[in-house]
Parts: C-alpha cells; structure tokens; sequence
C-alpha cells in the first residue's frame, strides 16, 4: 500500500509549507526581513513498465511505459529579495536602502556579516553601530561637540560642528552585494552570511552603478504580503487535508483486507 507513505510525504511537505508561512507572518513587522517561499520536488519513480523499452521481437516500442511517483520532497526554500516599503522615521541613524545592497557588519567573531536593517545607534565611543552594538562598516565615529548628523544618498556621513559653519564628512558607508542574494545563509538578528552560493561581495559607494542608495531618516519594512500569506496558508490546509484523507481511506482499504473471510 504505497499510498501511505507517498501521502506521508505529502503531509511532511505540507507541514514545512505551513512552517514557512507562519515564519513569514511572525516577521511581518520586521525591519528589513524577505519572506520565505518554499519549493517541492517529486520524489524517485518506480518503474512497472519502463517507457521506451521493447514489447516484441519486432522491435515494438512501449509509447509511455508505466511510471508510478513515490511522493514528494522539499527541494528549497527561496528567500525573496522585493524591496520593502520605506517607513520615515525622522531618526537621524535610521537608514533604509533603497535599492540593491547590504550594509557590511563586523560581527563579534571578526567576521562579516550583512543586513538590510538600518536601525543603527552610537556606541559609548561614537561609532555607528547595528541595534546590537555590531560596527557598520567601515567604521565611523560620530564626534562627542557634534549637533547634526546628515547621511547623504551617497553614504557620506556629515556632521555639524558647534561654532563651525561648514559641515564635515566623517566618512562615507559602504554597500555590498552579491552575484546570488538568495544564496546568502541566514544567522537570525537580521544578518547574513556570505557563502559559496551567494558568490564573493562586492562593496561600492551607495549609488554607484549596480549599488542602490540610502535613505536617512527611514528604514524598510517587512516585504510580507499578509493577505497572500493566508491565501497561501489555507491552500497549504486544504493539501495537508487531502493527504491525510489519502492516508485513512488507505487505511480502510487495509482494513477490508484484513476483515475478509
């Protein structure tokens, strides 16, 4: 009774579908976040009669064959890299890209990391930093006598000096991108790894050619589409529904077996 196992599977692929879904919907107020969509595979076909082979000594053709599909697997679950709405939120280190790119990120372990969250704060010593205390590269000091921060689209970093005129470029922020975005492994808290899917990044000035721009005073929000999601959700039931009825008419069909006398 192969039906069994081959909705098993289904109810499996059912249960990650759903398990995807409800992640996207819990980060539907977070910053930067893409949502998830996942992507099944049909598993290994037995074969009761192999298409192509011969059916006489003449030489005859089987035109289809018999081919029975065993299930179903999760082949990936594809991150969708839309742009999110931008929120103003007249925060002076508040930064949305708009656009392509990530801002690099030292991580306490010296490794880069990246995220399109924008949250950024001042460290004890004045340096922009992530709402975790992570530097944002390259690693720009606010000064202490400083009144107002601008942050072009470019990435320059202005500040006003008291009793002076004329302000001052402290630095200007780096964007990164990569040749694969959905390759790039997920660490939670907003930020990414580089990996050998996602292929090297490449840093450049916000607004260089290939690199988007930033945008002071806003951050980008969720790009979760809640109303696709509960579409989404309910199709993902009803399939999970499907497979279980397979499972118990399965069920009383091996039951009838077992009954007959």
């Amino acid at each position: 009774m192969r039906s069994l196992d081959i909705a098993g599977t289904g109810m499996q692929a059912q249960q990650t579908n759903v398990e995807v879904i409800s992640n996207n919907i819990a980060n539907m107020t977070t910053t930067g976040f893409k949502r998830r969509r996942a992507e099944f595979q049909d598993l290994i076909y037995q074969n009761l009669r192999r298409v192509g082979s011969t059916s006489s000594d003449a030489g005859t053709i089987v035109p289809a064959g018999a081919q029975l599909g065993l299930g179903v697997k999760t082949a990936a679950i594809y991150r969708i890299n839309e742009q999110g709405n931008l929120q103003q939120t007249s925060n002076s280190l508040d930064l949305a890209i708009r656009g392509n790119g990530y801002f690099p990120i030292t991580m306490p372990s010296g490794e880069t990391g990246y995220t399109r969250d924008g949250t950024f704060g001042l460290s004890p010593s004045g340096e922009i930093v992530t709402a975790d205390g992570y530097v944002v590269q390259p690693g720009i000091t606010i000064p202490s006598n400083a009144t107002d921060v601008t942050i072009n689209t470019a990435g320059a970093v202005q500040v006003k000096i008291a009793g002076q005129t004329v302000p001052q470029t402290v630095g200007t922020l780096q964007l990164a991108v990569f040749a694969n975005e959905a390759g790039l492994e997920s660490q939670g808290d907003n930020l990414f790894l580089q990996s050998a899917a996602s292929g090297n990044a490449v840093t450049g000035a916000p607004g260089a050619p290939g690199f988007g721009t930033t945008m002071q005073g806003f951050i980008e929000t969720s790009n979760v589409n809640v109303v696709s999601e509960i579409t989404n959700l309910i199709t993902a039931q009803r399939a999970y529904e499907m497979n279980s009825r397979v499972i118990t008419t399965s069920d009383q069909m091996l039951s009838t077996l077992t009954n007959l006398r």
